[in-house]
């Protein structure tokens, strides 16, 4: 069972095309599939993701509400310079929040959620004792998996919170991708915290999410 199949993201009956649209531009930015200070073409994006103009309009004005996109009067609209000053601000947030997610969902799991955590753990593990995998699929499961512990957490506020801090977050690392001679640590640091979670340690999954942000920090401040 993949990340993705365990534990979909949230959602409030079936997807919207407005919802759908977008899930599919906000990952491709944050991979960066979709350059910083590329024009985005709404007529294209409707036309590549197969339905119309209006819902692809209204997604493009809830990622400009997460600072991936900017529109100008009479320019257009452009994914945004990825700013890596802004790392300081992101961290702060996240050393304060990612910890509150990380023990709530360690207290509030239920035994299927856990059954899955250890699964997604052992994943992990078997991942990072094989070959090292090609460094932008690694980002895609470290986006999965922190999104995964922030719906365990069972409040969706959270998760709407750190979700947006998160996509930033990712933005910054895939930016620097070609520096860092590999994320697979990065992402095996979760096999600690996803155990700790789904033994119910409260203490100890706040203090390994709080050491992950901060790890995260510094390898970013160490390439640039």
């Amino acid at each position: 069972m993949s990340v993705t199949e365990a534990f979909p993201e949230r959602t409030e009956g079936h997807l919207s095309l407005a919802e759908r649209a977008y899930r599919e531009l906000r990952d491709r930015l944050i991979m960066l599939d979709i350059r910083p200070g590329d024009p985005i073409n709404d007529g294209q994006l409707a036309a590549q993701l197969g339905i119309g103009r209006t819902p692809v309009r209204e997604a493009l004005k809830r990622l400009e509400t997460d600072h991936m996109v900017v529109s100008y009067p009479r320019r257009g609209t452009f994914a945004t310079i990825v700013d890596i000053t802004a790392l300081a601000d992101i961290s702060e947030l996240r050393r304060v929040l990612e910890p509150l997610a990380a023990r709530k969902a360690a207290l509030s799991a239920n035994a299927r959620m856990r059954e899955e955590l250890f699964t997604l753990a052992d994943d992990i593990q078997r991942l990072d004792d094989a070959a090292p995998g090609n460094m932008s699929d690694l980002m895609r499961y470290d986006l999965n998996v922190h999104r995964i512990i922030y719906r365990t957490a069972g409040n969706p506020h959270l998760e709407d919170t750190l979700i947006r801090l998160d996509n930033l977050a990712t933005r910054i690392w895939c930016l620097v991708l070609d520096k860092v001679p590999t994320v697979a640590g990065h992402v095996s640091e979760h096999v600690r915290l996803l155990k700790a979670i789904g033994d119910g340690d409260a203490d100890q999954a706040a203090k390994l999410a709080l050491e992950h942000i901060t790890s995260f920090e510094e390898t970013i401040r160490t390439v640039l």
